[in-house]
């Protein structure tokens, strides 16, 4: 294959031999509303309605006037686009508008969401993933301490004689020559195993037939196996689940959960305990699959969902990269089932189809504030691509929520 220009071809060789034998092998010289057109073979410019819409980047359609009147404007005021070290104002001025959309949509929704952008959707569940493991390992921290003060307090109340250590299935006391043998025996094996325990990586939950993205921890979580098999050894592994068979899905978690060992004293009785280990590191779901035919969770999936997520202790991530932004008539496409998320996504027509930009939403109750420098993107939350965000919420949010109403409309037509 040669470029048009005759020369050799250094990008999309294959891709573009696949695009060609699927007679999609065109390239487009102008977009405007929902149409593409190409020029043929006799110099005509032809007309093409577009049903892909980039991939759900383009719920105003190509070029839309006002945005592209918006960008213009905004150029024309040389607004700085990278000015990383500085405040950056209209990132609050986005995720403001954001909480207010949240607080009239989530059902049951309280308190306010951290906003952290991102330059993709990928991205975006990349973010909460790196987050969700902050938050587990929080956990796990927590915990440890706990079992070291535990152990501690065995140890002081073995010296003083004011404890023997009972009979346990954990480990055999051969060769103890007194309570206090047995008792480091016990605190040994025990820390072995929690050892082992807490260096294991995180285990994802996800729904059948999922779709999240393709980048290297996001890929974990789209199940297709021609994209995830060859990266399995790269990240955290997941467990995917039928939403519609909720039983299913409860045991399913119940199988996988484990337990820490703790050592107590309790009436003057060292005992074994076993403390439920905080393995999860998060649920991401789409409220409608976008890889799966377009279908759409049910309330039934939700509240199980939900109800998961709450035993075990993990958050509930909301995925709206696809169904959000108001396609499905609501600004959240999990509004219409009921389903109430501690994170979200959001990317594709944030961008207004000029511009890449993605935001992760993070309930305040769950939000680590330190993520905000751990985590960081040369990129992300530029000038440019904040100001069209906040004309497509604008734009969005105008009429009283007349483009919602627009998409209900269609959708049902």
């Amino acid at each position: 294959m040669s470029s048009p220009a005759g020369g050799p071809v250094f990008a999309d060789r294959v891709l573009n031999d696949w695009l060609s034998s699927v007679g999609l092998g065109i390239e487009y010289s102008r977009a405007e509303a929902n149409t593409l057109y190409y020029v043929d073979e006799d110099g005509q410019e032809v007309p093409v309605l577009d049903h892909v819409c980039g991939f759900g980047s383009l719920i105003f359609g190509h070029n839309n006037p006002d945005i592209v009147a918006h960008a213009k404007a905004v150029l024309d005021r040389q607004v700085p686009v990278y000015v990383q070290l500085s405040h950056q104002s209209h990132a609050n001025d986005i995720a403001a508008v954001l909480n207010a959309v949240l607080r009239r949509e989530i059902p049951g929704g309280d308190g306010d969401y951290a906003a952290i952008f991102a330059n993709s959707g990928a991205e975006a569940v990349e973010i909460c993933v790196k987050h969700a493991e902050l938050e587990r390992r929080a956990r796990v921290a927590k915990l440890t301490d706990e079992t070291g003060r535990n152990a501690e307090e065995a140890r002081e109340a073995i010296g003083a004689g004011r404890a023997t250590v009972a009979e346990n299935p954990y480990v055999q006391f051969d060769g103890a020559s007194g309570e206090s043998d047995r008792l480091e025996q016990l605190l040994a094996e025990t820390g072995r195993r929690n050892a082992e325990l807490i260096a294991r990586g995180p285990v994802h939950l996800a729904l059948e037939n999922a779709f999240h993205g393709k980048l290297v921890a996001s890929i974990q979580l789209t199940q297709n196996p021609h994209w995830r098999l060859p990266f399995t050894s790269l990240a955290s592994s997941t467990r995917f689940l039928r939403a519609d068979r909720p039983d299913e899905m409860k045991a399913a978690v119940e199988e996988l959960r484990t337990s820490l060992l703790d050592v107590l004293v309790d009436d003057g009785v060292v005992t074994v305990v076993e403390r439920d280990f905080p393995l999860f590191g998060a649920f991401f779901v789409e409220p409608v699959q976008g890889a799966n035919g377009m279908r759409p969770l049910t309330e039934a999936a939700a509240r199980e969902i939900r109800a998961v997520c709450d035993a075990v202790g993990c958050p509930l991530i909301v995925d709206e990269i696809h169904s959000g932004m108001g396609r499905t008539g609501a600004f959240l496409a999990s509004s219409h089932m009921g389903l109430r998320g501690d994170y979200y996504t959001l990317a594709k027509s944030i961008g207004g189809g000029i511009a890449k930009n993605a935001v992760a939403l993070f309930h305040r109750d769950r939000f680590r504030p330190e993520f905000e420098v751990l985590h960081s993107s040369t990129f992300a939350k530029d000038g440019f691509s904040a100001a069209i965000a906040l004309k497509v919420l604008e734009m969005l949010e105008a009429d009283d929520g007349r483009a919602y109403r627009i998409a209900a409309e269609r959708g049902t037509g």
